[in-house]
C-alpha cells in the first residue's frame, strides 16, 4: 500500500505540475512560459519525485514505465496492474484539482485542457501516423533512458536528473504534434475532462506508449544479456 500510495502522489504531481504549467502559465500575459516552460515542467515533476519516492516505489508514475520495466524483467508482472490503478487515480485526481482552480474566475473555460491530440487536435496540426510514430520512438527513448539509468552499473546518484532531462527533452521534441503523452495515465485524466474529442482519439495515447513501452523493455534485455566468451 506504501508503493502503491506514492505512485498515487507521484501521478498527482505530473500531473498536476506538467498540466498545470500548460493551462496556467504557457499563455500567461506578459509571463507566459510557453513551450520551453511547459517541457521544463514536466521534466520537474519527475525529477522532484524520482528523488522524493524513488526509493518507496520505483517512481514509475506511468502506465507505460511500469509495463516497460516488467517486460525489461525490473518489475513484478503481479504489480502492474495495481500500479496502473493507483496512478490513474492520482492523474484523474489532479485533473480534477485543476478543472476547479482554472474554472475558479468569472468566465474561466478549461478548453483544450492540456489535452493529447492528433488531427485537428495536434499543436501542429500533425495527422494520425505521425503522432502515433511520435508516441512510439519518444516512449521508447524515455523507457531506455529509464532503464539504463537505473541499471545496478550506472552511476549512482544520477537516474533522476537523466529521467526528468530526458522527459524535458521529449515534451520539447513531441509537443508540437501531439500535446506529449508518453504516459496514458496523464492522457486519461485530462481527456476525461475534455471528454468528446479527447476522449474518441484517448486510445492512440494507450496504444502508442504501451507499444514503445514494450520495445524498449525488450531492446534492453537484448543489452544487457550476457554473451558466451569466444573461444
Amino acid at each position: 500500500m506504501k508503493k502503491l500510495f506514492a505512485e498515487f502522489i507521484g501521478t498527482f504531481w505530473l500531473v498536476t505540475g506538467g498540466c498545470g504549467s500548460a493551462v496556467l502559465a504557457a499563455t500567461f500575459p506578459g509571463v507566459g512560459i510557453g513551450l520551453l516552460g511547459v517541457s521544463l515542467a514536466f521534466g520537474l515533476t519527475v525529477l522532484t519525485m524520482v528523488y522524493a519516492l524513488g526509493h518507496i516505489s520505483g517512481a514509475h508514475f506511468n502506465p507505460a514505465v511500469s509495463v516497460g520495466l516488467w517486460i525489461g524483467g525490473r518489475f513484478d508482472k503481479k504489480d502492474v496492474l495495481p500500479y496502473i490503478i493507483a496512478q490513474l487515480l492520482g492523474a484523474t485526481l489532479a485533473a480534477a484539482f485543476l478543472y476547479v482552480v482554472v474554472t475558479g474566475k468569472p468566465g474561466g473555460e478549461i478548453g483544450g485542457f492540456a489535452a493529447n491530440g492528433f488531427g485537428d487536435h495536434s499543436p501542429g496540426g500533425y495527422g494520425l501516423v505521425a503522432a502515433l510514430v511520435t508516441e512510439v520512438v519518444m516512449t521508447f527513448i524515455f523507457l531506455i533512458i529509464i532503464l539504463g539509468a537505473t541499471d545496478d552499473r550506472a552511476p549512482k546518484g544520477f537516474a533522476g536528473l537523466a529521467i526528468g532531462l530526458a522527459l524535458t527533452l521529449i515534451h520539447l521534441i513531441s509537443i508540437p504534434v501531439t500535446n506529449t503523452s508518453v504516459n496514458p495515465a496523464r492522457s486519461t485524466s485530462q481527456a476525461l475532462f475534455v471528454g468528446d474529442w479527447a476522449i474518441g482519439q484517448l486510445w492512440l495515447f494507450w496504444v502508442a506508449p504501451i507499444a514503445g513501452a514494450i520495445l524498449a523493455g525488450i531492446a534492453y534485455k537484448v543489452f544487457t544479456t550476457t554473451s558466451e566468451p569466444t573461444k
